[in-house]
């Protein structure tokens, strides 16, 4: 008997039939995606589907216009991206207007060490024509490489900190904080970068774990008692400024008896510790008296080599801890040191220039770097026969975020925004503990400790590309004029010519003659040099972009940046917006940690280690990339290796091969007139649809804990051990031989259909390219990313 044709056998079988292929060719695949959604418009249509609904906004912090964009980058929009995707099939109107920080040192850093000059070099007006050209260029070439990665936004309207309209919104930002008293301008120290020749603020510091600095111990000549001040020091050079030694009132003072120094006076709890640096014998130093630092206050000790005074005076933050509780008072070169000068009616000493320079008020140390002085001064110390020990110490040091060289603190004549004035900080302090919602909850200990500790806010930059401070001077007796009437003039002009007015109009231009000193009274002024600093900026930002805007909404409902933005953009939001309204800009923040390679080591490109992510674009695609962002728990930094994308290649396969599996399997079905109640459904069936139920409620609940990580597990573990591995597995026979217009055969495809449609449209925020294939191929017309949430069941859960 002849065998009968294997194709009659195939004719017998639902076979699965799908265009959906297996290899996902996303680099190829996905800029068609891109070029679909831009023709139809589809970031409009989504407006136009959301208008009326409840306001649900992420507001931007933006990055530098500076390069290409780097994995951090990637994460950060992808992150933003997933959940305003997230918002919108919920329902909510949220709308993502991204924005760029066109100003500041970054961009000028960059410039100048492609154009291989320095700003002595070239007139700030041509510069700043080519400082914008370079930033709108980076801004074009970024906003391409954000499109790529799939994050839906409006990219023709962006926010640009360089625009007219943001410019004069700083400008009245300004204006109403000088209205509101928290605007000063004082000589005062603040970090100075000497290579950048600028003033920094806390938040454009970075810190080397490993600096070595000289460590000192110094004898100030008490000559009334025949006996010397131990003090310590870890800065050589501030010595020069030094006025004062500084006890704690309270604490308890010895005078040591040593036959190597003297008689030493120092804390009583750090003797021994002085005594082991000093190298002297326990046996060799006997205490002759004993008394608090309050009793030594008033007394005059000598400089260590100059022929200068330095007072004895009391400060409660000498330590009982380090070195020997008698510390050297500089006012110029330290806050506290400052404060005490202020307290204390001490001189502020200043012989540093802005390159970190000697000047002629140091004598002989004139024209000398102040590192490079180090060795001098500690000789002259010895020669007067003051030194007890000179050594090396590694420690914590700050450095400038952009050179990164050490920094030194230096007093200046700034403009300051005080935070405790009007109770500032307290506003502040307040609005981060009860009005924020912070993800994860330890941000808030974390930025609280910060603004409790924080100085006030430096916002004069020494820089000429940025919004310049709207201040003139009395050219007779140097006075500023802050007049918010003033700052308004200049508010209007920069809306209607550009911040470039600044340095093209002339000062008549700008005042119309109607201002004068109100010291002098005289009306010949002139403009300021200084700018903002780029965190006043990008801290106003919410002022046209959420208090202006008809479009967005004050508060944010989030606002989502690396973990190092609670020194920066979160606190300078924070302390702008409570400055101005009362309150935070925002109700909630979510932080992520930075990117580490496979190690645990920070990408760095000396290191090697660096994986751009226009490279995994370009070889694997962007929806790899998203899955990797919502792979990892962003809670903490986050590992990312080449091995690790193939890892994650294999778990989207996985995905993957679960669509084109469903949609084999549905290939003709209609769900509109075949589909079957689940009360008419086998048991196996119901269970499924449970389980989808189950995954819905906990894909639901990670999103809306921001626990994004959670998303991909369980998604995971549902398509490979609960479909793939059991039910689809099980169903294999039923969908393969039963008519397809039995109930067997009618249930089953029921189910497939939900559990595609369900899980397409709780993935789309995440692979948004991938679902986008997969909603075209069920036949759909319009996109997925138009589409609602799937709702929830509940009278499913009938099975486990």
């Amino acid at each position: 008997m002849a065998a009968e044709p294997k194709s009659e056998y195939k004719n017998t079988l639902n076979l699965p039939a799908t265009d959906f292929p297996m290899k996902a060719d996303l680099p190829a695949r996905e800029p068609k995606a891109l070029a679909w959604w831009e023709a139809q418009g589809l970031y409009a249509k989504i407006r136009e589907k959301s208008k009326g609904a409840k306001r649900w906004v992420l507001h931007d912090g933006p990055p530098y216009a500076n390069g290409d964009i780097h994995m951090g980058h990637a994460l950060n929009k992808v992150l933003k991206d997933i959940l305003v995707k997230y918002r919108t099939l919920r329902g909510f109107d949220a709308p993502y207007v991204p924005g760029w920080d066109c100003h500041g040192l970054p961009v000028e850093h960059q410039l100048f060490k492609e154009l291989k000059i320095t700003k002595a070099d070239i007139a700030p007006v041509e510069f700043r024509k080519k400082a914008a050209q370079y930033a709108m260029s980076f801004v074009e070439k970024q906003k391409s490489q954000f499109k790529r990665l799939g994050v839906f936004g409006d990219w023709e309207r962006p926010y640009l900190t360089l625009s007219p309209d943001f410019e004069a919104a700083v400008i009245d930002s300004f204006a109403k904080l000088v209205e509101k008293k928290f605007i000063f301008h004082r000589l005062k120290p603040v970090h100075w970068c000497t290579t950048c020749e600028t003033a920094l603020a806390e938040a454009e510091l970075e810190y080397d774990e490993n600096h070595v600095s000289p460590s000192l111990y110094v004898l100030f000549p008490l000559p009334s008692e025949n006996a010397s001040f131990a003090v310590w020091t870890t800065t050589p050079w501030t010595l020069l400024a030094n006025v004062a030694v500084a006890l704690h009132a309270d604490f308890q003072y010895v005078s040591v008896e040593t036959k190597k120094f003297g008689t030493v006076i120092v804390l009583e709890d750090l003797l021994d510790s002085f005594l082991k640096v000093a190298g002297i014998e326990a046996s060799d130093a006997h205490i002759v008296k004993k008394r608090k630092g309050s009793a030594l206050e008033g007394l005059e000790a000598r400089h260590p080599f100059l022929d200068r005074v330095s007072k004895v005076v009391t400060a409660d933050y000498v330590s009982r801890t380090d070195g020997t509780g008698v510390v050297h008072t500089a006012p110029g070169h330290g806050m506290d040191d400052y404060r005490t000068g202020l307290a204390k009616g001490l001189p502020m000493l200043m012989p540093v220039d802005h390159r970190g320079v000697f000047t002629k008020e140091a004598g002989d140390f004139a024209g000398t770097h102040v590192y490079k002085a180090n060795d001098r001064i500690i000789d002259e110390i010895l020669k007067k026969g003051n030194l007890v020990y000179a050594g090396q110490l590694t420690h914590s040091y700050p450095t400038c975020w952009r050179c990164r060289k050490p920094v030194i603190t230096r007093a200046t004549r700034q403009w300051f925004l005080g935070v405790d004035e009007n109770d500032l900080r307290a506003k502040c302090l307040e609005a981060i503990r009860n009005k924020v919602k912070w993800h994860p909850v330890a941000g808030q200990n974390r930025i609280a400790g910060m603004v409790e500790s924080r100085p006030d806010w430096c916002l004069s930059r020494q820089r000429c590309w940025g919004v310049p401070i709207p201040v003139m001077y009395c050219t007779s007796c140097d006075e500023a004029v802050l007049e918010p009437e003033l700052i308004r003039r200049i508010r209007d002009l920069f809306k209607k010519e550009g911040s470039d007015a600044w340095f093209t109009r002339s000062t008549l231009d700008i005042t119309g003659g109607a201002f004068a000193c109100k010291k002098c009274g005289r009306k010949d002024l002139k403009k300021g040099e200084d700018i903002l600093d780029v965190w006043f900026e990008s801290g106003a930002s919410h002022v046209s972009m959420l208090v202006e805007s008809s479009e967005l909404k004050f508060p944010a409902d989030l606002y989502l940046e690396g973990s190092d933005q609670h020194r920066g953009w979160f606190q300078s939001s924070l302390l702008v917006s409570c400055g101005l309204w009362g309150k935070p800009p925002y109700e909630a923040v979510l932080t992520h940690g930075f990117i580490v390679d496979g190690e645990g080591r920070k990408m760095s490109k000396s290191q090697g280690n660096v994986i751009s992510p226009l490279d995994v674009m370009k070889q694997s695609g962007a929806d790899i990339l998203r899955l990797w962002v919502v792979s990892s728990d962003t809670s903490d930094d986050i590992r990312l290796s080449s091995d690790s994308l193939t890892r994650l290649s294999e778990g989207y396969r996985k995905i993957r091969n679960t669509f084109k599996y469903l949609l084999g399997n549905l290939s003709g079905f209609d769900y509109t007139k075949e589909r079957l109640d689940v009360s008419k459904m086998p048991e196996v069936d119901r269970w499924a649809l449970s389980k989808l139920e189950h995954l819905k409620e906990e894909v639901t609940a990670a999103y809306e804990a921001y626990e994004l990580h959670r998303i991909y597990h369980v998604v995971y573990n549902f398509c490979v051990r609960e479909m793939s591995s059991f039910y689809l597995d099980v169903l294999k026979d039923r969908l393969y031989t039963d008519a397809r217009s039995s109930v067997s055969g009618r249930s089953s495809r029921t189910v497939l259909y939900e559990i595609l449609t369900d899980l397409t449209r709780m993935l789309a925020p995440v692979l948004s390219f991938t679902c986008e294939e997969v909603w075209q191929c069920l036949g759909f017309k319009t996109s997925v990313h138009l589409e609602s949430w799937p709702k929830q069941e509940n009278g499913r859960r009938d099975a486990q």
